[in-house]
């Protein structure tokens, strides 16, 4: 009796076993299927980089007549180019640079300190503040004299006091840049001042100084100061007054104007960087090489045209993506699933694909009539079991233009084991001997 039982068995094994083998190794080969008719879109990686190469390249809908050598139109939200003319060209860009200044010694939390002046920060170049060696001020107040009036002394006593020398605080200056993203920048000095060191002249470019005030009017101390009209300040000891007026008339000349800094110096001519917020859209835009005595007038007719530009040819949308679900072949991939029969039961699928999706993408994006958004994929061509759901299993880019705007993973839907000769034998062995039949 036991021996019959014993054959019986193995007979149940080998007869199971075999048909398991026939479901998996009976298939249409894998890569046949794929190339045959797959709904995966692959493409390489090689292919995928090449996407965001000259992400921020100088774009153009239509020619403008500006007098800057180089200028551009950002949407400060998503960092893009709306208009650029030598945007990425690296050029001296004077005063501008404050607005780093500005922001470095806000976020260095030490905005209620007191600053002394030094004696190599008395001995800047006009326009200057103009106290005397030892004069201490409130850091806060001296933000007001550096943005307002734009003076020399203020930035290095400022500089000094929050990095302990020039050379700490551009240290500084140019590891917060790189942060922003803007790869084409050096800074020198905290002032603008025309000067180079081991790493370089003192430049940047249009759109790195654009990046860079679009991370300054997201601070609102950065937007009290640039805005104000006018300001009186004391040294601590009342001995030293100054008033102090805002220069930039771009302000007062067009609504919609939230902050902006001037520049010149002999070698950069006018420059100018400013920020534009009305209704639906923040822009960012500067220009450099804008003109030289006798044209100073030149920056506000330029910045007038960018805004005017950027306000005739975008619109914001809200582009709407649903999440897109895709087929990707599978190689010995085997499914479990439990059947509804009121007894515990399993059934043991063998697909040839499993399914992976994406996230749903909702992005308000400033567009023009010639904007194209398009996708790729960057998927396996074809994968080896096991598979778990929720795992990342490749990318899903959208392009505007061809820059890549949106960057999202692919999961995984379906968990899918190996199928082995173990796992055969294993799962022969749970539905003999624990009855899961």
């Amino acid at each position: 009796m036991f021996m019959k039982r014993y054959l019986k068995l193995c007979f149940c094994v080998a007869y199971l076993l075999a048909g398991f083998c026939q479901n998996v190794f009976g298939q249409q080969p894998l890569d046949a299927a794929y190339m045959s008719g797959s709904e995966v879109t692959c493409v390489p990686e090689t292919q995928m980089q090449m996407d965001t190469v000259d992400q921020f390249s100088d774009f153009h809908c239509a020619e403008l007549d500006l007098y800057a050598k180089s200028a551009v139109l950002t949407d400060a939200d998503t960092g893009r180019i709306l208009y650029g003319k030598e945007a990425n060209s690296p050029m001296a860009n004077a005063s501008t640079t404050k607005i780093m200044t500005c922001l470095l010694a806000i976020e260095s939390g030490k905005t209620g300190d007191s600053v002394t002046f030094s004696e190599y920060a008395c001995s800047m170049p006009k326009v200057r503040l103009g106290c005397s060696v030892g004069t201490q001020f409130l850091l806060e107040d001296l933000l007001y004299s550096l943005m307002l009036e734009s003076h020399n002394d203020t930035a290095v006593a400022i500089a000094e006091y929050v990095a302990g020398s020039v050379q700490h605080f551009a240290v500084q200056m140019n590891e917060r840049a790189a942060e922003l993203g803007c790869l084409d920048t050096h800074f020198v000095t905290p002032n603008g001042l025309d000067k180079s060191d081991e790493g370089g002249a003192h430049q940047t470019t249009a759109y790195d100084l654009s990046r860079i005030m679009a991370a300054c009017i997201q601070n609102d101390k950065f937007l009290k100061i640039t805005q104000t009209v006018s300001k009186t300040i004391s040294s601590i000891d009342g001995t030293f007054r100054a008033t102090l007026n805002n220069h930039n008339a771009l302000l007062s000349m067009m609504e919609g104007v939230i902050s902006g800094k001037t520049g010149f110096t002999a070698k950069a001519g006018y420059c100018y960087v400013g920020a534009y917020r009305k209704e639906d859209r923040t822009y960012t835009f500067a220009l450099l090489a804008c003109g030289w005595p006798n044209n100073k007038g030149y920056k506000w007719e330029d910045a007038r045209k960018l805004i005017a530009y950027g306000n005739e040819h975008y619109v914001r949308q809200l582009y709407s993506a649903d999440g897109e679900k895709r087929q990707i072949p599978i190689r010995n991939g085997v499914k479990i699933e439990e059947e509804d029969t009121g007894r515990k039961k399993y059934k043991y699928t063998y697909p040839e694909h499993f399914v992976v999706e994406t996230e749903t993408v909702r992005q308000e994006l400033l567009l023009s009539d010639t904007d194209v958004i398009t996708e790729t994929w960057n998927l396996p061509k074809t994968v080896e079991a096991p598979v778990k759901a929720g795992n990342v299993i490749g990318e899903h880019r959208i392009l505007l233009n061809g820059c890549q705007i949106v960057i999202q993973p692919v999961y995984v839907v379906e968990t899918m084991e190996k199928f082995t000769y173990r796992w055969c034998l294993k799962h022969i062995f749970f539905l003999l001997f624990l009855g899961k039949i």
